[in-house]
C-alpha cells in the first residue's frame, strides 16, 4: 500500500532552516509529481510547493518563493522540502502528497518557528 513518512520538523527560531524529508513506498515513485503542503488549524491545507517526476519542474506558493526548495531523489524514493529564512508565519504541520486518483497523504510532521 501507499505510504508517506514524513520527517525533520521541529523547533526553530525565526530566519533559521530545517529541511523536511518524506520517505514513499509501495508505488511507483518516479513516475509521479511529489507536493509539500501545510495546514495550520483551523485553516485549510495550502499547497506549499510541487515537483514533476523527474525534478526538473518546481512551483512554489508565493509565501515560500525564494526560500523553500523542494527536490527529490528518485533512487531513494524520497523527496525534501528545504526551508530558509523561516517566519513564526511558517509554523503548520506539513505533509507529503501523492495524487493517483485519489490524494494520498502521510502523518505530517509538525514544523515551530518561534524564539
Amino acid at each position: 500500500q501507499v505510504q508517506l513518512v514524513e520527517s525533520g520538523g521541529g523547533l526553530v527560531q525565526p530566519g533559521g532552516s530545517l529541511r523536511l524529508s518524506c520517505a514513499a513506498s509501495g508505488f511507483t515513485f518516479y513516475i509521479n509529481s511529489m507536493r509539500w503542503y501545510r495546514q495550520v488549524p483551523g485553516k485549510e491545507r495550502e499547497l506549499v510547493a510541487r515537483i514533476s517526476p523527474t525534478g526538473s519542474t518546481t512551483n512554489y506558493a508565493d509565501s515560500v518563493k525564494g526560500r523553500f526548495t523542494i527536490s527529490r531523489d528518485n533512487a531513494k524514493n524520497t523527496v525534501y522540502l528545504q526551508m530558509n529564512s523561516l517566519t513564526p508565519e511558517d509554523t503548520a504541520v506539513y505533509y507529503c502528497n501523492v495524487y493517483m486518483g485519489q490524494d494520498y497523504w502521510g502523518q505530517g510532521t509538525e514544523v515551530t518557528v518561534s524564539s
